[in-house]
Formats: structure tokens, C-alpha cells, sequence
């Protein structure tokens, strides 16, 4: 199990307060800072996916419970696609992944509301980084990083004309969130709602 880079300031803090706690005040006040250096690992984790080989497929950009799938507007192009909405709770690995394979064609961040990601209107409201894919076969692919209630921070490390593959790390959203994802409506999608999803391994679609 690997710690992601983003955590290590927090692990440090609440580590060192908990010594500190522990120095001065003895190892029953520590407790609740300890509680706290076990929730950053748990947050900050991430683990190792394999990754698919197959390069027709679409793999989860996040790890979570897909909350929608249904037509819908690419919020990029206008045009007409399939939406897949994937709800991150605290517990839930928070790194973003990759869908398909291709260049980026465009990232956009927005600023906005701190929703709670859970409802669909947060994803017309909240802060967002969008980031638009090409592939080989000269199609878009959309994935949306929306802040939650709670998530102040989205990173995002790609940029346009960068080359991505399939699973590899994009981004990261800090305590809940939201990802969405629109794919042409000739792909097929094979996820439902109330599924649950591992980012970068579990296949939730195919590109025509």
C-alpha cells in the first residue's frame, strides 16, 4: 500500500502534534491525535490497480459509487453525451485516475460552491477542474474533478498537449468528492447506478 504524496504534510502535522500532546500531557490526551494521524492514512492511501490491457476499454477515473449515469450535454463541446457520476466519500481512495488513453486537449478550471457532492446540483455549482482527452481515434472523452462539501482543494498535474495513458494519476481531490465523466454516446458503458468502483482498474465502459 503506497501513502499519496498529497498527504505528507498532514501526516507530519498531526504526527508531530501527537508527539508533542505526548511529551507534555501524557498518552491519554495524545489518543485523539493519533485517531487523526490513522484517518490521514486511511484518506491518503493508495493503492497499487492493475491497470487493463485492453486499450478499448474505459477504466473509472475514481474510486467511489457511481450516483448517475444518463444522456447529457458535454459541458466542454455541447454535444450530446453519456454521463457517469461517481460519488467519493471520506473513506474512499481519492486519487484520479486516467480513462482512456490520447492527449489532452483542453483543461479548465472553474471556480465555485462547496455543494455537497452527493447531489447532482453540485455538479452544476461547485468548483471544478475539467480536463478533455483525445484519443487515437480522434474522439473526446470529458472528466470532471467537483469539490465536495468538505473538499477545498482539487489538483490537477496534466496540462494541455500532455500524452496520458490509461490508470495513471492525474489528480487529487482532498476529503469528498465528486467525478464526472462523458463519453460519446457510441460508446457502450457498463456500469449502474449504486455500483461501486476502484479508479484505474474497474472497466466501465468501451470505445466503439
Amino acid at each position: 500500500m503506497r501513502f499519496a504524496r498529497e498527504g505528507y504534510p498532514f501526516a507530519a502535522a498531526f504526527i508531530l502534534a501527537a508527539l508533542i500532546v505526548y511529551l507534555v500531557a501524557g498518552g491519554g490526551w495524545s489518543i485523539p491525535f493519533w485517531l487523526l494521524v490513522l484517518f490521514v492514512l486511511q484518506f491518503f492511501r493508495e493503492p497499487v490497480r492493475q491497470i487493463p490491457a485492453d486499450p478499448k476499454v474505459v477504466a473509472s477515473p475514481a474510486d467511489g459509487k457511481v450516483v448517475a449515469v444518463s444522456e447529457a450535454q458535454d459541458p466542454i463541446s455541447g454535444e450530446p453525451a453519456t454521463r457517469i457520476a461517481i460519488f467519493l466519500n471520506v473513506f474512499s481512495v481519492h486519487s484520479n485516475r486516467i480513462p482512456v488513453s490520447g492527449s489532452v486537449a483542453l483543461t479548465e478550471y472553474r471556480a465555485g460552491k462547496f455543494l455537497n457532492a452527493a447531489v447532482d446540483k453540485s455538479a452544476e455549482e461547485n468548483e471544478r477542474n475539467t480536463i478533455v482527452i483525445r484519443t487515437p481515434q480522434a474522439q473526446d472523452v470529458t472528466c470532471v474533478q467537483i469539490a465536495g462539501l468538505i473538499a477545498r482543494r482539487i489538483l490537477c498535474y496534466v496540462k494541455q498537449n500532455d500524452a496520458v495513458q490509461m490508470g495513471e494519476k492525474y489528480g487529487f481531490i482532498r476529503f469528498g468528492s465528486r467525478v464526472e465523466l462523458f463519453l460519446p454516446l457510441d460508446y457502450s458503458v457498463s456500469v449502474s447506478i449504486g455500483d461501486k468502483v476502484k479508479g484505474g482498474s474497474d472497466v466501465i465502459g468501451r470505445i466503439a
